[in-house]
């Protein structure tokens, strides 16, 4: 069975199409769109066809939406989310587009973007026009906010409950996760069991300072969350409401995470040293998978670089198929590997890419 993929890179955004080679794994890179410019995420069509977006963070020249309505074959620009007129007297990071950080696509056709600065948006019109979602804007909590590795909070992660398009759960760094059942219209925080070792030991469980680095849901049973956070890997079972810690072995810390579509026991993690290494325990890379759930963990290593290797994996870096076979995995160094036994084994499909940002499958 073929699949397609796409590599969002700091030099453009390549579509790769799944062949019948061994020595890749069967990936191959098919089209090279966007060159030379970076692209932030993307969001492939929906199953049967359809559009699909790309955002681009072009710097100086701000951050640019583009569509494709024929595969990715061509692209014409859509307006990027805006912000309304900042008050004067507004708190807070400036209210300016700095990045689409994430796009998601719900069962009723809506799209969300999660941006920094850490604002939602939604489009009920395939991305030609966006909303600010102010109901989480306006929370006072948002002003307690603050940037995780960048100078402003975002919004990386937006889960839309299959079941329920109504039902969302956001992460965000810093800021902890964020609930709504009601399609944005309320929202509430929903941090509880996360530890945060970077503030005072008061406040470590304050929910709303929390720094989740991705947080994702099982297909299977969407009330099954993964959190990969700064200060290890927690899982939820009721919908975000609680979260356990669980220990995965080597390191706790690391940026992504990927869950198995068919099986919400299932999960795959990339661990590494934290704050300012970030690089690989002892510079070998390897993935901690877990079947049952985080009681227990297979650390795979077959097909990585086992010395001297300091490529990190982003928090949109490590993707999962929906088969729970076809894994594909993109570092900062601009590696691309591809496992088709569920991470078992690897295969390094590219090492000349530019810096991966974000993986996702067609």
């Amino acid at each position: 069975m073929t699949a397609t993929a796409w590599v969002a890179t700091r030099k453009g955004l390549f579509e790769l199409q799944q062949r019948h080679d061994a020595a890749s794994g069967g990936w191959a890179i098919a089209r090279h769109s966007f060159v030379g410019d970076p692209v932030s995420m993307v969001l492939p069509a929906p199953p049967g066809g359809g559009r699909m977006l790309a955002a681009l963070n072009l710097g100086h020249f701000g951050c640019k939406l583009q569509a494709s309505d024929d595969g990715g074959a061509t692209w014409r620009e859509l307006p990027p989310p805006a912000f309304p007129p900042q008050p004067e007297d507004a708190e807070g990071p400036a209210w300016k587009l700095q990045q689409i950080w994430s796009l998601e696509r719900g069962g009723d056709g809506r799209l969300w973007a999660g941006t920094i600065p850490g604002a939602l948006f939604v489009s009920d019109d395939e991305a030609e026009s966006w909303q600010l979602v102010d109901t989480l804007w306006h929370r006072p909590e948002r002003l307690g906010w603050f940037g995780g590795g960048y100078d402003a909070p975002g919004i990386h992660s937006v889960n839309v409950d299959p079941r329920d398009p109504r039902r969302l759960l956001l992460g965000i760094s810093c800021g902890g996760a964020w609930r709504s059942e009601d399609g944005g219209a309320s929202w509430r925080i929903s941090a509880k069991g996360m530890r945060a070792d970077f503030m005072p030991p008061e406040q470590a469980g304050e929910e709303n300072t929390q720094d989740p680095h991705r947080i994702v849901a099982s297909a299977a049973d969407p009330d099954v969350f993964w959190c990969q956070h700064h200060n290890g890997v927690w899982r939820s079972v009721d919908g975000g409401a609680n979260w356990s810690e669980i220990k995965p072995p080597l390191s706790g810390f690391g940026f992504a995470v990927a869950a198995h579509a068919g099986d919400p026991n299932t999960a795959w993690f990339v661990p590494g040293i934290k704050d300012e290494k970030r690089m690989p325990v002892e510079g070998a890379l390897v993935v901690n998978r877990t079947r049952d759930g985080g009681r227990s963990f297979e650390t795979l290593r077959a097909g990585l670089p086992q010395s001297h290797c300091y490529d990190l994996i982003y928090r949109h870096g490590l993707a999962a198929h929906e088969d729970g076979r076809r894994l594909l995995m993109g570092s900062t160094t601009g590696n691309l590997w591809a496992s088709d036994d569920a991470g078992d084994r690897w295969r390094l499909v590219s090492g000349h890419l530019p810096p991966i940002y974000a993986l996702r499958f067609g």
